[in-house]
């Protein structure tokens, strides 16, 4: 029976890993600004449509800044800023990792907070650059794919590439070129340009956000409710924010439109400026306005892709407001109102999704929770959004073809978590496809393959090969196992644009580099900025110890650069010149003949306590000790063991011959 249980045991533990394993990210990227024409291209499929504000961005997304423009992409607290004709990735984006391909352009990145178990990283066409601390950041890469220039202006990173590693410290700026084979030259950062004016400005505007004494500044989003609203106290809720600037009648989820995102399924996008925190954390309440209540202020909230219940089942018919057509309805979920997912995820999962988001009072039973169950939003002025199904599935713009809905209709239907309709590949895009031209990069760009230290995850399966699949099941993406058996069925073409670097085995995190490389950062900073190290690997004759040398301040053809702190390790105990025990005696013999020149000199055994402590510095003066002689003081030290022979022991074959004499005499007496 005990064996039994433990069976039991194991299953219910393996399958709560798999759910584990399954649950998708609890953040995302988010278009926060845009200037000019920007382009984007979800992972999968192969259109370029024009971004959307407050698009979230995931693993496989691309953007592309056409010439003139600028845009800026939130994850957390940090803030990633794409500025003209620049290239842009997301390799990786999960709840750990951050990994970029930058094909072509300049992007800077202004990272507040790195946790111990997080990793940033930047893969361009002959390197992959690691943020190794909180700091600020700009990689440019330039168009001919040979040439990669980092800015570090706070922080640190570590650069990996051509089979070398070696780190960028504070205030340094390194050129990069060459392919398999790279030379780098190391100088001090330059003065801001009007780019970095421009980053440094945003940067200030979050750093005095009121809103970030009432939100985590992990939340994404939060920097814009402060130009937008007003935060208030409501009795029950505690601190809410209201909006400033909206249309009577207006209602939360109500402008904008829905997107089929992987891996949650339908998403929404509001086109408000400040319209990402307020849909994707916390809830709403109707106080007599709408008012936006945020939640307990948690360190990392959970991002959803919409926080509301639909309306529907088989008491829900719609058709007449339609013109015969079948609908969509929702409405906004309120404080203490449990979110259920139509995504698969593990019950930890739904515990963090709830409770960063809102206070759940009581454990509920999630699988229950939609039934008998009273929402306070289910009554409010305008609460209820509906659609037809056709433009829901479109993505066009809710607010120009929502329509009315019948109370009775609404009070009967029933609450779900999903809506039951399959997506289009309108949908995956977020709007219709373009009929004129959209900025994209050049072919050249997008096949342009980047150096990677971390393994990305394999690209996403088609939507093409995922469509059939969605359709069966409507309103609920695929789990794992499901992508994975379609992954197999069908392979996707292997990523050509990622070259795994190879890291220098004995290359590590370097907490401790600066210290150990004094001299190798000095010279770097003299150094002309328009200088570049040869681009082939440096020979011997260039890899002299760090002294004036400024043309060649680092050996370019060392493959793990961090790793010549060792020798140097060695250097302190240059020291070991001076430690030479066995040389000790040479300055006593030396000091034994000045004995009979003062055989007097007994102040010299006053000091014989003082020996020990002046003996450890001793050493390393034992030889120049001797030029003083004259000053008794500065012989002391080595003189301890020449006094020997000098004081009580001279005399005494004095008195053994005076013995002998006084014996001679004798005997001649005796004669």
């Amino acid at each position: 029976m005990r064996h039994y249980h433990r069976i039991l045991l194991l299953a219910a533990a393996s399958v709560f890993l798999a759910a584990a394993q399954s649950d998708p990210p609890g953040r995302v990227g988010r278009i926060s600004y845009m200037n000019g024409d920007v382009s984007f291209r979800p992972s999968d499929v192969d259109d370029w449509i024009g971004a959307d504000i407050n698009r979230p961005l995931t693993t496989g997304d691309h953007l592309w800044t056409d010439e003139g423009a600028r845009a800026e992409v939130h994850i957390g607290s940090a803030a990633l800023r794409l500025n003209s004709k620049t290239a842009f990735e997301f390799l990786n984006l999960d709840d750990a990792n951050v990994q970029i391909r930058l094909g072509e352009g300049s992007l800077s990145i202004h990272l507040r907070g790195l946790g111990d178990q997080e990793s940033y990283e930047v893969d361009t066409p002959n390197l992959a650059f690691s943020l190794l601390r909180p700091g600020d950041y700009r990689i440019d890469v330039n168009p001919d794919n040979q040439t990669t220039l980092i800015t570090v202006r706070a922080g640190e990173g570590e650069v990996t590439g051509g089979g070398q590693a070696f780190i960028v410290h504070p205030r340094d700026q390194v050129q990069v070129s060459g392919g398999d084979t790279i030379a780098y030259n190391v100088t001090g950062a330059p003065q801001s340009d009007e780019w970095d004016g421009w980053c440094m400005a945003r940067d200030r505007r979050e750093d005095q956000s009121p809103s970030a004494r009432y939100v985590s500044r992990d939340m994404a989003g939060y920097q814009d409710l402060d130009d937008n609203g007003a935060w208030r106290q409501v009795p029950d809720y505690g601190s809410v924010w209201v909006p400033n600037s909206v249309a009577t009648g207006w209602a939360p989820y109500h402008d904008g439109h829905w997107a089929w995102v992987e891996p949650w399924g339908w998403t929404w996008v509001d086109d408000a400026p400040w319209g990402f925190a307020p849909f994707h954390y916390g809830r709403w309440v109707y106080v007599g306005y709408w008012a936006w209540v945020p939640g307990p202020l948690a360190s990392r909230p959970v991002y959803a892709p919409a926080l509301v219940a639909w309306v529907g089942g088989s008491n829900f018919n719609l058709a007449v407001s339609f013109g015969g057509g079948a609908g969509v309805a929702w409405f906004p979920l309120g404080p203490r109102e449990v979110y259920v997912p139509a995504y698969n995820a593990s019950p930890a999962y739904l515990n963090r999704v709830n409770v960063t988001n809102t206070v759940i009072v009581n454990n509920v039973n999630i699988t229950n929770v939609y039934v008998n169950k009273t929402y306070i939003n289910r009554t409010a002025p305008g609460a209820i959004t509906a659609v037809p199904q056709n433009a829901f599935a479109s993505a066009r713009p809710v607010q120009s073809v929502a329509v009315r809905v019948d109370a009775r209709a609404v009070q009967s239907a029933q609450v779900m978590n999903t809506a039951a309709v399959a997506p289009s590949r309108q949908s995956v895009l977020g709007r219709s496809v373009p009929s004129g031209r959209v900025s994209q990069p050049p072919a050249a760009v997008q096949s342009r393959p980047v150096v990677a230290k971390a393994t990305p995850p394999p690209p996403a399966v088609p939507f093409a090969q995922r469509q059939q699949a969605l359709t069966a099941n409507p309103g609920r993406p695929l789990d794992a196992t499901q992508v994975q058996r379609l992954r197999t069925a069908q392979p996707a073409p292997a990523r050509p644009l990622i070259r795994q670097a190879q890291t220098p085995v004995n290359v590590g995190r370097p907490a401790s580099q600066p210290v150990n490389q004094p001299s190798n950062q000095v010279a770097p900073r003299n150094q002309p900025s328009n200088q570049v190290a040869p681009r082939t690997p440096a020979p011997a004759s260039q890899r002299p110890p760090p002294q004036n040398d400024t043309a060649a301040p680092r050996p370019l053809d060392r493959p793990a650069e961090p790793v010549r702190p060792q020798p140097q390790r060695d250097v302190p105990p240059p020291a070991r010149p001076n430690e030479r025990p066995a040389e000790i005696p040479r300055p006593q013999q030396q000091q034994v003949q000045p004995p009979p020149a003062r055989p007097n000199d007994r102040p010299a055994e006053t000091p014989r306590p003082q020996p020990r402590d002046v003996q450890p510095p001793a050493r390393p003066n034992d030889r120049p000790a001797e030029t003083p002689r004259p000053q008794p003081r500065d012989v002391q030290p080595p003189a301890r063991p020449a006094e020997r022979p000098v004081p009580k022991e001279a005399p005494k074959p004095a008195k053994k011959d005076d013995k002998k004499k006084k014996d001679d005499k004798k005997d001649e007496k005796k004669q």
